[in-house]
């Protein structure tokens, strides 16, 4: 839930989706929903490294991972259970 409301902060804050945090659903297409473009998944990878002290490669960074904000939960939760081992 922490990180859930972590990305959803820096998708209000940061990349000025024009909607509160807690109205952005879990599954909502970050592209078709909010209009993110390159430069905003550029810019979510970026903020999402710097607030929950990961590292995210260039092969996790796809679209895949960045479709929602659940799938990119789920990139920083296993990136930080890898980094604790």
């Amino acid at each position: 839930m922490e990180i859930e409301n972590g990305i959803r902060k820096i998708l209000n804050s940061e990349l000025f989706v024009e909607v509160p945090p807690e109205q952005i659903g879990l599954d909502d297409s970050l592209r078709a929903g909010y209009g993110l473009d390159s430069l905003g998944f550029v810019e979510l990878r970026v903020q999402c490294e710097d607030m929950f002290d990961v590292r995210i490669s260039d092969e996790d960074f796809t679209p895949e991972n960045f479709q929602s904000v659940r799938t990119v939960t789920d990139l920083v939760n296993r990136l930080r259970a890898e980094a604790q081992q």
